[in-house]
């Protein structure tokens, strides 16, 4: 856990200003032994390389694998590509099989190989199983401690299990009932089992009606279940029904907070994994490839405006007012977009509903468009003295927002299906169209009445 934010500060200062004059012995004793591996990440993804290389070099190398569990992708990565799989092997000793995992995904498979052939082998196999899943799934990111009993036994004699452990998994609520073939038949909550009778049997406390989680399930519909029915964990199950693992509620805060940031990261065309000091000629590399997306589409805007050279030479208005058709369009679809994004994410849209949302969208698209149609064409008029002028853009704008209104609703819906991220491209494609239709519309009227 990562200390108070009150006490880390100075903590944090003494670090620094220990680094800056050269001691890197009292810098290497409060790294290893003054902060928490959370705030050590914390502290290695807010330095500049070179820093950042002398920070890593002060860690304990058996300490090494809880920092890396914190790092962000870009980070972490580069830490594992610098280990031997000895190294790797030492530094992880103690993680949690997921934790393991999810680094281990960071690497070549020759690399994870070596690693898995110099675990023992009950060790091996846990961590082959979770491997064996998508990192994206449910499989993926469970973990294969789950306490399991009989139901067979007294309440008396798993309290006396219990007591045999030095202590309990992490997040451990509930213990997990199977059968001798390891099938998951219920559930027995910590809390029940220390207010009932110890000569009860399992049986007779358990819960059979609980939440169970298929291993293929992606980790958004994970989340999503766990936001409905308030879990602190669950179990994951294989297709006959037999227990792999559990998943806990810090495994899903992670799912949801990558989430969050993928989607912020996505609107500008990022890698929400990237490093903030990141060596410049790779984020420029990262960057260039939405930069020539995006010039893709602004050539096509401008291509619909040299098709109406003539007209915006005859009415030179047309080039003031033009922007504000184009703009009003992307911030319609753009509405419309997010909530279909965020619709998509919590599992709310399907093709029953969707007819609904579109023509919901399409309504609000035509009365925003009227009621700022209006808006404009008198400001328009007002300003240039031309009521032509006014009725041109009222109309431009209406016609805009509805289509605004359409793509926004539907892109997202159809990139889902071609297994396109509609968070990374969709904003792109919505304001080409709302620009090539606002344009058109707008300068296509304008000719048609003007010339």
């Amino acid at each position: 856990m990562s200390n108070n934010p009150e006490k880390l500060q100075p903590k944090l200062a003494r670090l620094n200003e220990a680094l800056e004059n050269g001691a890197l012995e009292p810098a290497r004793r409060m790294l290893n032994r003054g902060l928490a591996p959370v705030d050590v990440a914390h502290l290695l993804e807010s330095s500049p390389p070179k820093e950042r290389n002398v920070l890593w070099e002060l860690i304990d190398p058996e300490l090494q694998g809880d920092v890396l569990q914190y790092l962000g992708e870009d980070v972490q990565t580069e830490f594992l590509y610098r280990m031997d799989a000895q190294q790797l092997v030492s530094a992880t000793e103690g993680l949690d099989v997921d934790d393991l995992a999810d680094l281990l995904q960071r690497l070549p498979n020759a690399v994870i190989q070596e690693v898995l052939a110099s675990m023992e082998a009950q060790e091996r196999q846990r961590l082959e199983t979770v491997l064996s899943y998508p990192e994206d799934t449910a499989g993926g990111l469970m973990n294969t401690d789950a306490l399991t009993i009989r139901p067979d036994i007294t309440l008396d004699v798993v309290l006396r299990y219990l007591r045999r452990h030095e202590r309990l998994p992490e997040a451990t609520d509930t213990l997990l009932v199977v059968t001798r073939s390891d099938k998951l038949i219920g559930s027995l909550p910590i809390n029940r089992l220390l207010v009932s009778d110890p000569s009860m049997l399992v049986r007779e406390v358990m819960d059979t009606d609980m939440v169970t989680i298929s291993a293929m399930l992606h980790e958004a519909d994970v989340a999503n279940l766990f936001e409905k029915f308030d879990l602190i964990s669950a179990p994951v199950v294989g297709t006959d029904g037999h227990l792999l693992g559990r998943i806990t509620i810090d495994d899903v805060v992670d799912v949801i907070r990558e989430g969050a940031e993928h989607r912020m990261m996505s609107l500008a065309g990022l890698d929400d994994e990237e490093d903030t000091f990141a060596p410049a000629w790779r984020t420029s590399r990262r960057r260039a490839v939405w930069l020539g997306i995006n010039l893709i589409t602004a050539f096509m805007a401008a291509a619909v405006i040299g098709m109406f050279e003539g007209t915006i030479q005859q009415v030179t208005a047309l080039a003031v007012l033009m922007p504000i058709v184009a703009s009003m369009g992307g911030i319609a679809g753009s509405q419309a977009l997010t909530v279909l994004i965020r619709g998509i994410a919590l599992g709310h849209v399907s093709s029953s509903n969707l007819r609904w949302l579109l023509n919901r969208e399409l309504i609000v698209g035509a009365l925003n468009g009227l009621l700022w149609a209006a808006v404009v064409a008198g400001v328009a008029i007002l300003w240039f003295k031309d009521i032509a002028l006014g009725g041109i853009i009222a109309a431009a704008i209406v016609i805009n927002l509805l289509i605004a209104a359409f793509c926004g609703t539907l892109l997202p819906v159809a990139l889902k299906k071609l297994k396109i991220d509609p968070a990374l491209s969709g904003s792109v494609i919505l304001t080409t169209v709302t620009d090539v239709i606002g344009f058109m519309a707008f300068l296509g009227l304008a000719t048609l009445l003007y010339l």
